[in-house]
């Protein structure tokens, strides 16, 4: 009597039951749904890049159209699903993506085989994309802020060793490899008693791991001398800091030239990933991205990423950035004290746009500055100090930091998919294009 009583109160919803579908899969989405907004954006992009890989023919199977394959790619981008595996999956049971495969169902080796053959192309959208949102109006280049983020590499933890490890297992496998080659000469006189082991491929298996663990060193080696060498050591300084005349000035540095610190830690995973401090405390193998955010409708109009930890040089890159896709320079840059630096200063005295860059941490400007040595930094500090000046910097968080958290929060995107700093750089592009395509589409009604 119950089940009775609650299948009379409630609407059926019997897996087996048959009814009359829509003709088209278009009538399943709602008018004005992201994939109808991705798919026309899309259409209204150039392709001809894409196209020109295979005009040339030849015997092999006919490819998925790649205005299709993109339309895919960066609905799945858009709402969260970065892993080929998971969006081939999702093909079979998500409407709106069977809307943009138009019912094709390349799997997900085809999905990463496409991404990663164009992946220049597929970052290259990008600036497209901006260019679009520019026409549209939600680019203006009155106001733009710029902010990094760590975003985790594609590394992990586990498979990474301190250059203080790399020196001791260098030494072991070395002592392991004469071991048994002098074991492989005196095969005939061992005891058969003693148990067979495969003596080639237990050498080779060290082998492997030696050269490994020897590049792995030499890669943190060299980084450490062109460290060396831009903080003014040489190879021959004996420890000694010198002045411009190359005197010594006192004081003494820790380790030789070249030398890494024992904790200096190198992935074998992707290698031009660096250990990166991670917001909530610990750390992480990461890369440092970058945004330029316009004021209008906090759309990302330059998208940027190295492998170093710090901000202070970034401030030309992003701006260079911002010019090279839009042709135009921004009015007025907001950036925080991560930025900062006289060098960076000097270097964009004559920049079209002004600068109001933060000299300390949010709200804590009294900072004393020579103003004889730190010029730039001091007309900087004056101009923070103004109505002006304080109503803009206010401006930057809201501005910039909101976008940085789309992407994580809303998007999800928290570690690359992809290995090696170029593919990530075209990565992260193509992240930002989702977001921004996905931000469009929001305010189209506004």
């Amino acid at each position: 009597g119950l089940i009775g009583g609650v299948s009379a109160r409630c609407r059926p919803g019997e897996p087996q039951h048959q009814r009359l579908v829509p003709a088209a899969l278009q009538d399943w989405l709602p008018e004005g749904h992201l994939a109808y907004f991705i798919s026309d954006s899309v259409d209204s992009l150039d392709l001809s890049a894409f196209h020109a890989r295979y005009a040339k023919g030849g015997p092999r199977n006919q490819p998925f159209h790649p205005a299709m394959m993109i339309k895919v790619l960066i609905y799945g981008y858009a709402t969260g699903t970065f892993s080929s595996r998971k969006l081939a999956a999702k093909l079979h049971e998500d409407v709106a993506l069977r809307v943009l495969a138009a019912e094709n169902y390349p799997a997900h080796r085809t999905l990463s085989d496409f991404r990663a053959l164009h992946l220049q192309e597929l970052s290259a959208l990008f600036v497209q994309v901006v260019r679009l949102a520019r026409e549209c109006g939600l680019v203006k280049l009155g106001t733009v802020a710029v902010d990094g983020t760590k975003l985790k590499a594609n590394a992990s933890r586990h498979k990474a060793m301190s250059y203080e490890r790399m020196l001791k297992a260098e030494t072991e496998l070395k002592g392991q490899i004469d071991g048994l080659l002098n074991r492989a000469k005196a095969a005939d006189e061992l005891d058969k008693s003693e148990p067979d082991i495969d003596i080639p491929s237990e050498i080779k298996r060290r082998a492997d791991r030696l050269a490994a663990i020897t590049a792995a060193k030499l890669r943190l080696e060299q980084r450490q001398q062109e460290a060396d060498v831009a903080r003014g050591r040489s190879q021959d300084d004996q420890r000694k800091p010198r002045d411009k005349d190359g005197q010594p000035k006192g004081g003494r540095y820790k380790r030789d030239f070249g030398v890494p610190k024992d904790s200096a830690q190198e992935s074998f995973t992707d290698t031009d990933s660096r250990i990166m401090k991670r917001a909530g405390g610990g750390y992480d193998y990461s890369y440092n991205a970058h945004t330029a955010v316009d004021e209008t409708a906090q759309i990302v109009v330059a998208a940027e990423l190295s492998n170093n930890g710090a901000d202070s040089d970034r401030l030309p890159v992003l701006l260079a950035a911002v010019k090279a896709n839009l042709g135009d320079d921004a009015k007025q840059v907001l950036a925080d004290a991560g930025f900062r630096s006289e060098a960076v200063f000097e270097r964009l005295k004559d920049s079209p746009s002004e600068l109001i860059v933060a000299l300390g941490r949010e709200g804590k400007q009294a900072l004393e500055i020579d103003a004889q040595k730190y010029p730039h930094s001091a007309a900087m500090d004056a101009r923070l100090k103004t109505t002006e000046g304080k109503a803009a910097y206010r401006k930057r968080k809201w501005i910039v930091e909101a976008p940085n958290g789309w992407i994580k929060s809303v998007l999800g995107f928290r570690q690359f998919s992809l290995r090696g700093l170029d593919k990530v750089k075209a990565e992260f592009k193509l992240v930002c294009l989702a977001l921004n395509l996905r931000r469009m589409c929001s305010l189209r009604g506004t």
